[in-house]
């Protein structure tokens, strides 16, 4: 579906998606325009996305939970749509394990959290239980999936690893 050159052009972008081509087809020693095509290819089939990540406590979201929710059988894909509107959940999984969904909360403070809970996520149907694992201090916060490098890494790796002589 994509190759090693798409893969070297997204690992460049998940440390800044604002590196100019001009800088990442220098870097892959490939041309702009080839980096503009890829770059747009990847993104109109939903293999990439360009987004701004801020930190949710500089936006006045002071509390953040992991919630683990069991459903009733048979209304997962029901409760998970349900759930996915819900503009405090800003992940959401279905899970192998104690708990049918996990979904990643964010609230302005502990009494938004509260209504949260008991006035939308514990409302829906098909919920049986919750369980919430408060996020007391994040330690890493990271989008960089794969092989993710810093800029200048590729042409360093590819010096030392004999290819591209």
């Amino acid at each position: 579906m994509f190759d090693d050159l798409d893969r070297q052009i997204i690992s460049i972008l998940q440390y800044d998606g604002r590196t100019p081509f001009t800088s990442i087809a220098k870097e892959l020693d490939t041309t702009e325009g080839t980096v503009r095509r890829r770059v747009k290819k990847l993104k109109e089939n939903g293999l990439m996305q360009i987004v701004a990540i801020v930190e949710p406590h500089n936006m006045g979201i002071d509390e953040a939970a992991m919630v683990g929710i069991s459903v009733q059988a048979n209304r997962i894909s029901f409760v998970a749509d349900e759930i996915a509107k819900l503009p405090e959940v800003s992940y959401l999984f279905q899970a192998a394990g104690d708990f049918d969904l996990v979904a990643e909360v964010y609230c302005r403070d502990r009494d938004h959290f509260v209504s949260f809970l008991n006035d939308e996520l514990q409302q829906i149907e098909g919920i049986e239980r919750t369980q919430t694992f408060m996020m007391l201090k994040m330690h890493k916060l990271s989008y960089r999936w794969g092989e993710a490098r810093p800029p200048g890494f590729a042409q360093e790796y590819f010096e030392n690893n004999g290819e591209g002589e």
